[in-house]
């Protein structure tokens, strides 16, 4: 059969063909089934949430080998939308793949209804917080999707998540989250020889997100509290989950690749002692978690937000027959003898961003399903979370516990006047989790 009658067939498996007869050519009004055009095999892409990574996958998308086309764009913010649709026009070979006219740029809370219908495959890269309802509507209507991490921000976006996670292996949808080390080719040429067994059973380990700090945007005197929450996005907790998952889940993932599975158990500390101000809404700016598996390896987890200290974004695990230090450019596998038991140069190795869409828009074009990474995804989530809950409260956290937990971040109403459920003081600072008092789960 050829690649051509393969994808077509994939894509009526997938809800991509309406009745029998695949669309050809752009509706006019939002709310639309997905499609794929035949006329020129263009993989229609939509982009929600066009910030920094949003901006930047969308590029990653546009610069794979098959013929694909940005077809509308989507953001609460029309600023926001307005420079990243500036520089997806700023090289000639990018600015070419996209065909956004101002009838297909959607602003707003409810934008992503409109633009997921006008198109193959969705690309969501919005806070986190919106990432569950935005999902679950992207399967909803069929579409192969692309979602940043975290895939939520609390247990219930977690359980959405899941779910969807199912309907989407039913419509054999292509799911590719952006833990992008599982495209990276050191990591993946390191575990695969961990899980053949080079270092023995994995016994114990640490794994790393320690640095500056990222970006703060001050508080303008316009704004309302749910624009200015959603402009400060990381540093609510609705929305962001704390840097333990919007930023270590990376590290804490890669521990679960290791152990092939999620721990059992969470415990740890953490706090507030150097960014204290209000502009850091509610967030710590420390973490430290062990999280237990079920054969009882200890994984030790550090994450904090210093300036001027001591930087580490890594991973390093210990075996009964050997260790690995390090996952950096030159990642050794060592006996405890010191000797190599397998050394990769990841010299040449490309790019995991671009990799990540490379494998994902390939598949969508020979009609293969082969990416169901949603599932992973939501169980990574869930495990920063449960480690956020055990420092928030100081208490020993279990999965079960974890993962039922009814707390739930999300605002009852989405529009600008509507307020969030956490709130400043007169004096502008907001509540912060204190460890003994605050609920775990």
């Amino acid at each position: 059969m050829s690649n051509e009658s393969n994808r077509r067939d994939f894509l009526k498996q997938s809800g991509l063909l309406t009745g029998g007869v695949l669309l050809t050519s752009l509706p006019s009004f939002a709310g639309s089934y997905g499609f794929h055009n035949s006329a020129d095999d263009t993989i229609k892409v939509a982009l929600i949430g066009c910030g920094g990574r949003g901006t930047g996958a969308a590029m990653q998308a546009l610069s794979t080998k098959q013929n694909v086309k940005i077809v509308a764009m989507a953001d609460a913010f029309r600023d926001r939308l307005d420079d990243s649709y500036k520089n997806l026009n700023q090289k000639p070979d990018i600015a070419k793949r996209v065909d956004v006219p101002e009838e297909r740029k959607f602003v707003g809370f409810d934008a992503y209804q409109k633009a997921i219908p006008l198109a193959d495959v969705v690309i969501l890269a919005t806070p986190p917080g919106f990432r569950p309802m935005m999902f679950e509507e992207a399967v909803k209507q069929g579409k192969h999707v692309f979602m940043e991490k975290p895939v939520a921000t609390d247990a219930p976006g977690v359980r959405r998540v899941l779910a969807a996670a199912e309907e989407a292996k039913k419509k054999k949808l292509n799911v590719v989250v952006g833990l992008q080390r599982h495209y990276q080719p050191n990591y993946r040429e390191m575990i695969k020889r961990i899980h053949d067994g080079a270092l023995g059973d994995i016994v114990g380990g640490s794994v790393y997100w320690v640095s500056g700090g990222v970006w703060v945007k001050p508080r303008q005197a316009s704004q309302t509290e749910m624009e200015y929450q959603m402009r400060n996005w990381y540093y609510f907790n609705w929305l962001c989950g704390d840097h333990i998952n919007e930023q270590h889940i990376h590290n804490i993932d890669v521990a679960n690749w290791v152990k092939r599975g999620y721990p059992v158990s969470a415990q740890g500390t953490g706090g507030r002692q150097v960014r204290t101000g209000k502009e850091y809404g509610e967030i710590f700016d420390h973490h430290m978690v062990d999280f237990v598996y079920e054969d009882g390896t200890l994984i030790n987890s550090q994450c904090r937000h210093y300036e001027g200290t001591y930087s580490k974004v890594d991973e390093q695990f210990v075996g009964t027959k050997g260790r690995v230090d390090s996952f950096g450019q030159k990642s050794v596998l060592k006996d405890y003898k010191g000797n190599a038991i397998y050394t990769h140069n990841g010299k040449g190795d490309g790019n995991p961003y671009q990799i990540e869409h490379d494998e994902l828009f390939a598949a969508i074009a020979k009609g293969d399903y082969k990416f169901q990474d949603a599932e992973n995804g939501a169980k990574s989530t869930l495990t920063a979370i449960m480690g956020r809950m055990a420092t928030y409260s100081g208490k020993m956290v279990k999965w079960d516990e974890a993962l039922n937990s009814n707390i739930d971040l999300f605002p009852e109403k989405l529009a600008w006047d509507a307020k969030p459920k956490i709130l400043p003081n007169a004096d502008g600072f907001y509540p912060v989790a204190i460890p003994g008092k605050t609920t775990a789960v």
